[in-house]
């Protein structure tokens, strides 16, 4: 009889499921957009995920959730941090991955893996919205546009323009202000892209530059997005076919892996399980002083001594 492993990613905007199999392979997967941390979302995304790997809550064998609402998916055996989920995902998704760049509704993680995909270092932006999901719907709304097609505007722009304020809180103020001025709107999407692709690259300075480069989470759906980093970093960005549910197909594989007789070598922050370990305890943003230039306060480094 074929076991299945539930992961469960209940993030800040999206509820994310998937169901693994024995063999690890991907069995059935959900994606739920909902407006905060629901638990209507996440109960959602379980049983869709169930339906489309044809089985019931009763067929499940294990469970893990991460993300912002992970303490609230109910039958979890255990939980783990979004940075461990994220790299486990990705590195089953695209072997031989060396970083990771995660950008979701409210926050963006630069993620570096080993050759066996075990977490080296990472940093995160968890404070601020600017360059998150967030910022790319305030953009979208100031546009008149729908979030969609936001990307195919961006890469149509042609004039850069100076964008000075990389805060969510004004940006929208700003924007509005340049097309006052008459500025075309694929010349704004297209320059506000370059900035937030800027930003991205101080987060990964953090971590250092290492190839190959995957990109996960919403944002790497917009093209722009992808085509503005790739510029930044001068390599190529991989997007997997379903960058969403990365940390959630993470999540079944931890699932799968701690119902083994013998658990894998690490360390996860949340439970004291040896799972991942890294070099460092990473980086966490503190917040952002909203300064002009798109200038980048990333908060304070925890534990981490650089040579």
């Amino acid at each position: 009889m074929t076991g299945y492993y539930l992961g469960v990613d209940l993030g800040s905007t999206t509820a994310k499921a998937v169901v693994a199999d024995d063999a690890g392979a991907i069995a059935g997967t959900s994606v739920i957009q909902m407006g905060a941390v629901s638990r209507k979302g996440m109960h959602q995304a379980i049983e869709a995920a169930l339906a489309d790997a044809g089985i019931t809550e009763g067929d499940v064998a294990g469970t893990v959730s991460t993300g912002y609402g992970r303490k609230l998916v109910p039958g979890a055996h255990r939980t783990f941090t979004e940075i461990t989920c994220h790299a486990r995902g990705t590195a089953a998704m695209c072997p031989g991955v060396r970083l990771i760049i995660d950008i979701g509704g409210q926050d963006s993680k630069a993620i570096t893996v080993d050759g066996d995909g075990l977490v080296d270092d990472f940093a995160m932006n968890d404070r601020c919205a600017s360059g998150t999901g967030r910022f790319y719907d305030v953009l979208a709304r100031a546009l008149e546009c729908d979030i969609e097609t936001l990307g195919e505007l961006a890469l149509s722009g042609k004039q850069d323009l100076e964008v000075s304020s990389m805060c969510a809180t004004f940006a929208e103020t700003e924007i509005v202000s340049m097309l006052a001025e008459g500025l075309p709107s694929p010349d704004i999407a297209a320059s506000v892209h370059r900035a937030i692709a800027g930003r991205t690259l101080a987060l990964v300075a953090q971590v250092g530059r290492h190839s190959p480069v995957v990109m996960t989470g919403g944002v790497a759906q917009n093209p722009a997005a992808v085509w503005y980093l790739e510029r930044a970093l001068n390599l190529e960005v991989r997007v997997p076919e379903r960058p969403q549910i990365t940390g959630a197909y993470g999540a079944a594989l931890l699932a799968r892996e701690s119902a083994a007789p013998v658990p894998p070598p690490g360390q996860d922050a949340d439970t004291g399980i040896s799972l991942f370990p890294h070099s460092g305890e990473g980086h966490s943003c503190a917040g952002c002083d909203g300064t002009a230039g798109g200038a980048v306060h990333l908060g304070a480094t925890i534990g981490l001594r650089r040579g």
